[in-house]
């Protein structure tokens, strides 16, 4: 699997956004994320078989190491993350999309699993992270509409599972390209 939020930029690039009326550095925002070295890792991928991905750490917010990612000989991989669908458009023209999926569910659950999974892994403070899961809860629905619009198909878990499966044997006798980016509920 490509983490797409492996892309994110450095916590001290300049051309990061803030959240309105904040000093909280947006990562909600595309504009925090390195889309042309995700697109770029993903045709890697398909023409090769691997790739040099970065190692992002949340909590320090920073690049902190590069590992390798090899699928072998796999007709089908998965690049999830947050912006995942800000690169559909991308993927499809150059022949590398496979399925485009957000995974849609409640609101509540969604902020309570996020909470949860950041609040474990130290991604930020605590309130930071409240604040954050609080307006992402607000804006779930707006925020599916839009990856949507961009070319994301909208579902649950078992439709996902089963287009990522159906996916895999079209492609299955054939070499990539073949990613399937898929937008989840992760994210900085």
């Amino acid at each position: 699997m490509l983490r797409l939020d492996d892309f994110y930029k450095e916590g001290d690039d300049p051309t990061l956004p803030l959240v309105p009326d904040s000093t909280d550095i947006d990562w909600d925002s595309a504009q925090s994320w390195d889309a042309d070295a995700a697109v770029a890792a993903i045709e890697e991928l398909c023409r090769t078989g691997r790739t040099t991905v970065p190692v992002y750490s949340i909590a320090t917010s920073a690049r902190v190491d590069t590992e390798a990612l090899d699928i072998a000989h796999t007709p089908v991989f998965l690049a999830e993350g947050i912006f995942a669908a800000d690169i559909v458009a991308r993927c499809r023209e150059s022949g590398v999309l496979a399925d485009a999926l957000c995974l849609r569910g409640r609101p509540s659950t969604t902020f309570r699993r996020r909470l949860l999974r950041d609040l474990r892994e130290g991604r930020k403070s605590v309130g930071f992270l409240l604040r954050r899961g609080w307006r992402l809860m607000r804006a779930e629905r707006a925020i599916v509409a839009r990856q949507t619009a961009l070319g994301a198909y909208p579902c649950g878990k078992a439709e996902a599972l089963g287009r990522i499966t159906a996916a895999a044997a079209v492609h299955n006798a054939a070499p990539c390209p073949a990613p399937a980016p898929s937008q989840t509920a992760s994210g900085h």
